[in-house]
C-alpha cells in the first residue's frame, strides 16, 4: 500500500452559529465559485454547537478574523492511503486503516483528525508531527509526498531520524461519552458541473434551515435527533452527508378524504437524479463521541473507536469536527460495539 502526503496545508476552524451571517459571502464563494478561489480543500460540517471548517491556506485567506471564528493553532497535513495502482481506498475504509495507520500513530502519541468522504478517507496530522509519522509508517507503506501535483518518494531513514520505535502499549484508553441520535444519514456525491442546479437548496439548508430535525424524539440526550450536515469539495470531488429528513421538503395540502383537514406530505428537496449514492442506497446510523469538547492534544481517540470497529469488521465513515468526533455505519452496530468496549473498560 502507498501513503500519500498531499500538498494541502489545512487550518481547522470553529464558526459560532451567531456569526454565520458574517461569513455567508466567503462561504458561498468557496462552495459554489471554485474558479474565483484557489482553494482546493474545503470542508464545512454543521453540528448543533457550531460549524467546523477545514480549509487549505487559500481558503483560509477568504475568512476574515472575528470574535465568532476560533482557529486551531496547528497547521494540518493531509494523508491518504491508496493501492499501488493509485486507486484510493474506498470510502468507509477507516476501519481498513485502523491497524496499519491509526493505531501506530496513536502509539507514537500523534494526534489525528479524520475526514471520510464519499470517495475516500483523509487523515490529518499536525505539520510538526510529520517526521514522526514518516518514521512510524515507513515500514508498512511506500510513502510519497506530492510536490507540484507529482508524487515524490520519501526516503526511508533507517537511523530512525531520532525517533525510537515505540516499545510500549498505546495511550491509556479514555472513556469518552457516546451518543447515538435517532437520525439516519445519507452519504452522497454529485458531479461538480451540476452543483449550480442545487445551489439555492444548499444555501437554504446551510444558512436558513436552523430548526431542529423534524422527527426529533423526546427522551434522553443520547436518543434524540441532532443537526448534522457535512459538505466537502476536495480536489474537485464533492461529498455530502445529510440527515435523510433533510432530503425531504414538507408541504401542507388537502387530505385525500373530504373534510379531513390538511395533511403534510414530503417531497424530495434535492433532485434525486443529481445526487448519487451507493447502489444499495443505504442509510447510516451515527455515533457521536465526546461529552466535553475533545480538543486536539489527546492522542488515540480515533484509534480507540476505529480499533473495535475493525475487530468487528464494521465499515464506517468517520468525521472529526472542532469539538466532537462522529462515526457512521450502515448496520447500526457501532453503538453496540462501543458500548461493550466502554463496559469492559469500566469493569
Amino acid at each position: 500500500m502507498e501513503l500519500h502526503i498531499l500538498e494541502h496545508r489545512v487550518r481547522v476552524l470553529s464558526l459560532a452559529r451567531p456569526g454565520l451571517w458574517l461569513y455567508t459571502h466567503p462561504l458561498i464563494k468557496l462552495l459554489f465559485l471554485p474558479r474565483r478561489s484557489r482553494c482546493k480543500f474545503f470542508s464545512l460540517t454543521e453540528t448543533p454547537e457550531d460549524y467546523t471548517l477545514m480549509v487549505d491556506e487559500e481558503g483560509f485567506k477568504e475568512l476574515p478574523p472575528s470574535e465568532f471564528l476560533q482557529v486551531a493553532e496547528a497547521t494540518w497535513l493531509v494523508l491518504n492511503v491508496s493501492s499501488p495502482s493509485g486507486a484510493a481506498v474506498q470510502a468507509a475504509g477507516v476501519t481498513k486503516i485502523a491497524r496499519s495507520v491509526i493505531a501506530p500513530l496513536a502509539e507514537h502519541h500523534v494526534s489525528v483528525l479524520m475526514l471520510s468522504t464519499y470517495q475516500t478517507d483523509f487523515i490529518l496530522v499536525r505539520e510538526q508531527d510529520l517526521s514522526v509519522v514518516i518514521h512510524t509508517l515507513a515500514r508498512e507503506f511506500d510513502i510519497y509526498r506530492e510536490v507540484g501535483g507529482e508524487p515524490v518518494p520519501v526516503a526511508r531513514d533507517d537511523s530512525s531520524n531520532g525517533f525510537p520505535r515505540a516499545q510500549h502499549a498505546g495511550p491509556s484508553p479514555t472513556v469518552h461519552p457516546i451518543q447515538s441520535p435517532q437520525n439516519r444519514f445519507c452519504v452522497l456525491t454529485l458531479d461538480p458541473e451540476t452543483l449550480p442546479a442545487i445551489a439555492t437548496t444548499l444555501i437554504d439548508v446551510l444558512f436558513y434551515s436552523h430548526s431542529p430535525p423534524r422527527e426529533a424524539a423526546s427522551g434522553g440526550p443520547g436518543s434524540s435527533s441532532i443537526a448534522f450536515f457535512a459538505f466537502s469539495l476536495i480536489e474537485g470531488y464533492i461529498s455530502i452527508v445529510m440527515d435523510a429528513e433533510t432530503q425531504k421538503k414538507w408541504h401542507t395540502g388537502p387530505r385525500p378524504a373530504p373534510g379531513r383537514g390538511q395533511l403534510e406530505r414530503p417531497t424530495l428537496r434535492f433532485p434525486s437524479d443529481l445526487l448519487l449514492t451507493s447502489s444499495s442506497g443505504e442509510l447510516w446510523r451515527m455515533v457521536r463521541i465526546g461529552g466535553p469538547p475533545l480538543g486536539f492534544d489527546e492522542c488515540g481517540i480515533v484509534a480507540q473507536i476505529a480499533g473495535p470497529l475493525a475487530a468487528a469488521d464494521i465499515s464506517a465513515y468517520y468525521i472529526s469536527t472542532f469539538n466532537f468526533d462522529h462515526a457512521l455505519d450502515g448496520i447500526g452496530s457501532v453503538i453496540e460495539v462501543l458500548q461493550r468496549r466502554q463496559d469492559g473498560l469500566g469493569s
